[in-house]
């Protein structure tokens, strides 16, 4: 499925910015949400946009598009524990100080490309996974700070994680984050909770608890349940992509899902659990 079929409101958004004669987009974007696939092709699409030859359509062919699809542009580097280290570097478990001391160096040679830095993490059969305080350190991050803050013309990052909160602050506030949801969950079927929380956005707050307590109640599973809240909130977005002050809440919604269900994980009380996700989102 085209990104712009799954991430309408994201697309849209960086088309647009990109497209502005002040490419108005921030140079320091981090990504977050589980399905870290989704981020690393955001991530390379929006470096396509940028270094585009043509008109910057989805399914360019142009020289840029082509080596930025196949991952062989020289001026779109991934970056992880596994990725781009130099040659006498033998971390093997951390973005390292050594990687960021080459990315400073290489930022000092002028470029006729917009550049492109995508940090992430790889998991044992090299596939994409999130950063977090163990694979990307403090001083590793530190190190960057003032690139990242202040870079060169026509510099981008990208940090990709599962959970903002897994990096330290000072990355987070030196960047735009975006909630990218999982739309592994998009098939789920959310008619089963139809009658209880359709049009949850229109509700009163006096109603949280009652609501609360009828998801509780609708199933044992509420791993499942939450998913089917999700797939209902995904269906809202991709229906309401134009209309950016209810998008925008609906990315908060989806994002307070994801809580919900971490919060169950680490064995909260459902009802509690519910009773939180209601609090967050029925305003």
């Amino acid at each position: 499925m085209p990104l712009s079929d799954k991430y309408p409101f994201l697309v849209k958004y960086f088309e647009n910015g990109i497209k502005n004669p002040n490419k108005s987009i921030a140079h320091s974007i981090l990504f977050y949400g589980n399905d870290l696939d989704a981020q690393y092709e955001l991530a390379l699409y929006i470096s396509r946009l940028l270094n585009c030859q043509k008109e910057q359509l989805e399914n360019c062919n142009c020289i840029n598009c082509n080596w930025i699809r196949n991952n062989e542009h020289p001026a779109i580097l991934t970056v992880s524990r596994l990725d781009n280290k130099p040659d006498d570097d033998n971390s093997k478990t951390v973005i390292s100080i050594k990687q960021a001391h080459q990315i400073k160096q290489s930022l000092l040679n002028s470029s006729d490309f917009h550049r492109v830095f995508i940090f992430c993490d790889r998991d044992n059969d090299k596939n994409i996974a999130g950063l977090n305080k163990l694979n990307f350190q403090e001083e590793t991050a530190n190190a960057l700070l003032k690139t990242i803050e202040e870079p060169p013309k026509n510099t981008t990052f990208f940090f990709l994680t599962r959970d903002k909160n897994d990096l330290i602050s000072t990355i987070i506030s030196r960047s735009q984050c975006f909630y990218v949801p999982s739309f592994n969950q998009e098939n789920v079927d959310w008619t089963p909770i139809k009658d209880i929380f359709e049009n949850y956005f229109e509700f009163e707050r006096k109603t949280v608890f009652e609501v609360a307590a009828k998801l509780n109640n609708y199933s044992k599973d509420s791993i499942k349940t939450l998913e089917q809240i999700q797939s209902y909130i995904i269906s809202l977005m991709k229906a309401n992509f134009s209309n950016k002050q209810f998008l925008t809440r609906l990315m908060h919604d989806a994002e307070s899902v994801e809580t919900a269900k971490k919060q169950i994980v680490a064995k909260v009380n459902p009802l509690n659990a519910f009773e939180n996700l209601c609090i967050d989102i029925i305003k």
